[in-house]
C-alpha cells in the first residue's frame, strides 16, 4: 500500500459532517486539511496499515499533507511494541505534530515497560522549543510517572516550565490537576505557594475541582488558595 493509496482510502472513509464539527476543535490546523475520518475508523485502519509492507514508507514520508494522516501516523506508532523502534519513530514524528489532538492521542504501548529509558527522553522533550513536543513530554510524565514510579522532582520539572503557548499551559495545568488527585500532599504546595505561572494556577484549580478523585474538602481548600 503506497502513501497515495493510503490517502485515497482516507478520502473514502471521510465524514463531511464530522469534519465540519471537528475543525472547530483543532484551530491550529487549516480547515481544508481536515478530512473528517472518525477516530474509531482511523484506529481500525491504522491496524490494517501497520501490517502492510508500505507502512514503513508512510511513516518516513513527513510531513503529511492532511490532519487525518497525522492521526493515522500517531495510531500506528502507538501500537509498535518494540521500544527502541517506537522511540525512534516518535522522535522523527514529534517535530511535525501541529495540534493537541494528535499530540494527546500518541500513546505508545511500549513506553509502559521501559520507564528508565523513557524518563531520559521525557526530560529532553520538556526542553524542546516546539509546543507539541513539550506537551507530549508532559503528557508522558503524567501518564507513566504519577503512581508507583513517582518522584517529587518531576513536579519541580513541570512547574519550572514557563510558556505563553496555550496548549503548553493547559497541559501543565492538566498535569498538576492530575497530580493533585494522585499525590495531593506532594502537589498542593505548588498551588498554595504560587509556584506555578498565575494563569496555569487558575487552570489547575479549575480542572482539579472538576475531578471526582479530589474530595469536597480538598476542592474547597484549593478554591481558597
Amino acid at each position: 500500500m503506497t502513501t497515495d493509496e493510503i490517502r485515497a482510502r482516507l478520502f473514502e472513509l471521510k465524514d463531511d459532517k464530522y469534519a465540519s464539527f471537528h475543525r472547530k476543535l483543532i484551530p491550529t490546523v487549516d480547515a481544508d486539511k481536515v478530512l473528517g475520518v472518525r477516530t474509531p475508523v482511523l484506529r481500525k485502519f491504522a491496524k490494517e496499515v501497520a501490517k502492510d509492507a508500505g507502512c514503513e514508507l508512510f511513516l518516513r514520508e513527513l510531513p503529511h499533507k492532511y490532519y487525518d494522516e497525522n492521526q493515522l501516523h500517531a495510531f500506528i506508532i502507538s501500537g509498535i511494541k518494540d521500544y527502541e523502534k517506537c522511540a525512534e519513530v516518535v522522535e522523527k514524528f514529534l517535530p511535525y505534530v501541529d495540534n493537541w489532538a494528535t499530540c494527546d492521542q500518541l500513546l505508545p504501548v511500549s513506553f509502559k515497560k521501559n520507564k528508565e529509558l523513557l524518563i531520559k527522553r521525557i526530560y529532553k522533550w520538556l526542553d524542546s522549543d516546539k509546543t507539541y513536543t513539550v506537551r507530549f513530554g508532559i503528557g508522558m510524565l503524567m501518564k507513566h510517572f504519577l503512581e508507583e514510579d513517582f518522584k517529587p522532582e518531576y513536579l519541580e520539572r513541570v512547574a519550572a516550565i514557563r510558556s505563553d503557548e496555550y496548549y503548553i499551559q493547559m497541559m501543565v495545568a492538566w498535569y498538576f490537576a492530575t497530580a493533585l488527585s494522585f499525590r495531593y500532599d506532594d502537589a498542593l504546595s505548588y498551588v498554595r505557594d504560587n509556584k506555578l505561572d498565575p494563569e496555569v494556577k487558575k487552570k489547575t484549580v479549575r480542572k482539579a475541582i472538576e475531578s471526582y478523585r479530589i474530595s469536597k474538602e480538598q476542592k474547597e481548600y484549593l478554591r481558597s488558595c
